[in-house]
């Protein structure tokens, strides 16, 4: 009987529990990330409140969903910015490209200009070249003229009296007098520049180049040599040598020679250490200090000989050093410092002239630009540059043996022009042309020789002092 009675119990509450759980249960239809259709049944359970480690499908589906699309807007987003920032580095390169072709134009047009120059010079040339050969052939061909020496025959200046000795050709006082003058060397017959004319001009005529001395060792290869043209003091004088060999890595030695005698003997009198070490052939010397340039520097240095020291110092701007505006033999003839009628001088370049020729004038105390100049002349197609009367003057070549100083600028008009004044380089590798005006003579120290060229100046110049 009690058996009976819990069966009916149980079959009683079986179908309304199923009734209950099919009142809670639901369908869920949703898309997987491959965005295909998913359907869901989720029924509850009568006996668990709650799953342990489960998770609600749809939420987590929808999230996903959410978070994949967010995903492909990120990744169009990012495509973006790299499309702009490679069209931003491509207009750049296209704008570094079109600068650089522009320099490399502009460079292109001044060797053209460069090329037209040296062509007409050439032309220049030739055409003085065919006007002394027809001189040279007209002189040939004209008949010498015979002078009567009978006595007889009296001058043309009739009114001087036959008697006269002075005009009797057979005399001994006529004959003597006429092998003195066949025996006068022809280049007395031409005005020198340090006898007749003693005021400042334009370069007519340089001289030959004589020997002084040629160095020994393989330092001498170049190197500078000079007298300072106004010294100071009873301790040196005019009549002083100066040489540094510029040779080595570190060229600090200043030799001191009593005379040109000694000089060409090789015995010096004194030898100063500098306190910095000198860069290249571009030194000089003026009213008791020398001026140099710093190894590896554009700071230029004024050294007082009297006192041995240190006596001033100072950047010249914007100048090319170590062999950024080298003269065409290199070397690190950057800065080339000169002395003239004048004063004191900077030969130089810088970027901004592209590498064409700049000249400042320099105070003699402080190295301060007093002013500048730029040429249009390229500073490395030159072999050498050096100031005479407030002039630039250029050397075209320093191993051809028989070249030209090819150019003047004058500081006094700030004109430039092409000249063709002969010069020699006989030793074939000049490395220093510096002018004395005291001497009025170029010193060259030319592959290991240690030369003087006389000069002759001619004309008034307007840009002396």
């Amino acid at each position: 009987m009690w058996l009976q009675v819990s069966l009916l119990c149980l079959a009683v509450l079986t179908p309304a529990s199923r009734s209950q759980a099919e009142d809670q249960a639901s369908f869920y239809r949703s898309n997987d990330q491959d965005r295909r259709c998913h359907y869901t049944f989720t029924v509850a359970s009568p006996e668990e409140s709650s799953c342990p480690g489960g998770s609600g499908k749809p939420e987590t589906d929808g999230v996903l969903s959410r978070l994949t699309l967010l995903e492909a807007l990120v990744s169009r987003l990012i495509a973006g910015v790299d499309a702009d920032t490679r069209r931003e580095v491509v207009a750049n390169g296209e704008e570094a490209l079109q600068e650089a072709y522009s320099q490399v134009t502009g460079e292109r047009n001044q060797l053209q200009q460069d090329k037209e120059r040296l062509n007409k010079q050439v032309q220049e040339l030739q055409r003085r070249m065919a006007e002394l050969s027809q001189e040279a052939e007209s002189i040939r061909q004209k008949p010498c003229q015979q002078t009567q020496t009978s006595g007889g025959t009296q001058h043309e200046n009739s009114h001087r009296p036959a008697s006269d000795p002075a005009y009797d050709f057979n005399n001994g006082t006529y004959q003597e007098m006429k092998a003195e003058v066949t025996e006068v060397p022809a280049s007395y017959l031409i005005p020198e520049g340090n006898h007749n004319f003693t005021g400042c001009g334009e370069l007519q005529s340089v001289g030959d180049p004589v020997l002084h001395r040629k160095a020994d060792e393989i330092t001498g290869k170049y190197g500078v040599w000079l007298q300072d043209p106004e010294p100071q003091g009873p301790q040196y004088t005019n009549k002083t040598v100066w040489r540094i060999d510029a040779v080595g890595k570190d060229v600090r030695q200043l030799f001191a020679y009593e005379d040109m005698n000694q000089f060409s003997r090789g015995f010096p009198t004194k030898v100063l250490v500098l306190p910095e070490p000198v860069e290249s052939t571009g030194a000089t010397m003026y009213r008791g200090s020398l001026y140099y340039q710093r190894k590896r520097s554009r700071t230029l240095i004024r050294y007082d000989l009297a006192s041995e020291s240190l006596a001033s110092r100072r950047e010249l701007p914007h100048a090319g050093f170590h062999g950024q505006h080298p003269y065409s033999w290199g070397g690190y003839t950057d800065i080339d410092l000169a002395v003239d009628e004048q004063g004191l001088w900077a030969i130089y370049s810088t970027s901004k002239a592209k590498g064409a020729i700049v000249i400042s004038q320099l105070d003699l105390e402080s190295l301060e630009v007093k002013k500048t100049w730029e040429t249009n002349i390229r500073k490395n197609t030159v072999a050498n540059a050096f100031m005479v009367c407030g002039r630039l003057y250029t050397v075209a070549s320093y191993t051809a043996p028989d070249t030209t100083i090819n150019y003047v600028f004058d500081t006094a008009t700030s004109i430039g022009r092409a000249v063709a004044v002969p010069f020699k380089n006989k030793y074939r590798y000049n490395s220093m042309v510096d002018y004395n005006h005291a001497q009025r003579k170029l010193y060259a120290w030319d592959n290991f020789h240690m030369v003087t060229y006389d000069i002759r100046l001619g004309g008034a110049s307007h840009g002396s002092s």
